[in-house]
């Protein structure tokens, strides 16, 4: 065990919900312990193309976010680290287990990535959502932050290559897992979503058929960091001209996914859209969908833009895909608006996956319980008056740890969480 550390506030989870409510309060002079269970702060929006409804670059917003908060005098960032048994003593006092994991790669790494080169072993690369390949030591994309390369060690050789090579002299295959104590007045849960997986819907043939693939994998191929020169179906590495969009993916379906509605699938799928539109001008771009909900500003414009722009939309239930011997596929598929079952051949087929709770909150307290609401999201006691508030005198929620939002919602959440946070603080709150 390491010597106790003092924090004013612990803030679980560093992606943008969590960064924003960190930044908030060190910048009125409190002491911050910011922990990510990845390797790099960032969250899942670090790793999109552009957001909607104004395209703006994603990274762009991001990255300065990030490197913000990785700077700040007041923050201290623990990565590739859980926190677990959290116990509330009395107001303004809690304390946790900080378990922060081993990289096998020490601080004086300089991310030259010349280990990467020499590693001779090949695993999918969870970053770009398994499109291509990394090796067992990696960096884990270009504007991580911390810029530090890992070994993935359930899949690493122990040739030795890495080490011979590395100029800084990091490596370290002798790291343990690390256990701090650290006490804290007030927390902030900001874990985030999870992506549902596809796989749970055999019908639609996901990791059967190489030529449908997620909206994340979708999204990867849009960015300028992208895995291949441009979108390119995974089977042959052929340009798509004929897409299709499968809404709903696991949203608003109780038999395998979520029975709500995750609020920005519609949108993103019609993003995504927009952007083939331009990066594959001949394509021809179809979304399938059961209701259409651009409820946010300048969504509905958005949506009625994409349309200008040629984007088909068939009011449909997509019920089978099959593959075809040229890697085409075939939908089956319930025309809503003529009552009629039709079929649609694409050559590409991007499933839009919905959002689901990330339950790690759940098992990290150790003497008090943190209620879920009904759908396990991290519940809101008093949702109209004090949105941020859970069950716990002190402990507080932001972003989509407590439900489906878009990213500026994220913001305004995370917002509120630490007004509500520095309110305890000062002994606003009791």
């Amino acid at each position: 065990m390491t010597k106790s550390n003092e924090y004013d506030a612990l803030v679980i989870g560093g992606g943008i919900a969590g960064e924003e409510a960190a930044l908030n309060l060190a910048n009125i002079g409190y002491k911050i312990l910011l922990v990510e269970k990845d390797l790099s702060i960032g969250g899942k929006m670090i790793h999109l193309s552009k957001v909607f409804p104004t395209l703006d670059c994603g990274a762009c917003i991001t990255t300065p976010k990030v490197s913000e908060t990785a700077r700040h005098p007041n923050i201290s960032i623990f990565t590739n680290s859980v926190i677990e048994d959290i116990e509330k003593h009395y107001e303004n006092d809690f304390s946790a287990k900080l378990v922060e994991k081993p990289r096998y790669v020490t601080e004086d790494c300089t991310g030259c990535q010349i280990c990467e080169e020499k590693c001779p072993v090949v695993v999918e690369d969870q970053y770009q959502w398994d499109l291509v390949g990394r090796k067992a030591i990696y960096v884990p994309f270009s504007i991580a932050n911390p810029r530090i390369a890992a070994i993935d060690i359930e899949n690493c050789s122990l040739c030795g290559l890495c080490e011979k090579v590395c100029p800084a002299f990091a490596i370290d295959f002798s790291q343990e897992e690390k256990i701090h104590e650290v006490n804290f007045k007030t927390v902030i849960i900001a874990t985030g979503f999870e992506l549902f997986d596809p796989t749970l819907i055999p019908r639609y043939g996901y990791g059967r058929f190489k030529n449908v693939v997620t909206a994340m994998q979708m999204e990867r191929q849009l960015v300028p960091t992208r895995p291949f020169n441009n979108v390119l179906r995974p089977k042959d590495g052929k340009m798509p001209d004929n897409i299709a969009y499968v809404l709903c993916t696991g949203s608003r379906d109780e038999t395998v996914g979520t029975p709500i509605c995750s609020q920005v699938c519609c949108m993103y799928s019609t993003k995504q859209a927009q952007l083939l539109m331009g990066a594959l001008p001949m394509a021809d771009v179809t979304i399938y969908y059961l209701h259409i909900r651009a409820f946010g500003k300048g969504f509905c414009e958005f949506y009625q833009q994409a349309q200008g722009m040629g984007v088909e939309f068939i009011k449909g239930k997509v019920g089978l895909i099959k593959e075809k011997e040229n890697g085409n596929l075939l939908l089956r598929y319930e025309d809503i608006q003529e009552g009629i079952v039709k079929e649609a051949e694409h050559d590409l087929v991007v499933l839009s996956v919905g959002i689901l709770p990330n339950t790690d909150f759940s098992t990290m307290f150790k003497n008090v319980k943190i209620e879920q609401d009904d759908f396990e999201y991290v519940n809101q006691v008093d949702e109209l008056s004090s949105p941020a508030k859970t069950n716990i005198n002190g402990v507080f929620v932001a972003g989509t740890s407590s439900g489906p939002m878009d990213i500026p919602d994220s913001i305004l959440s995370a917002g509120a969480a630490s007004a509500e946070a520095a309110g305890y603080l000062k002994g606003g709150k009791k």
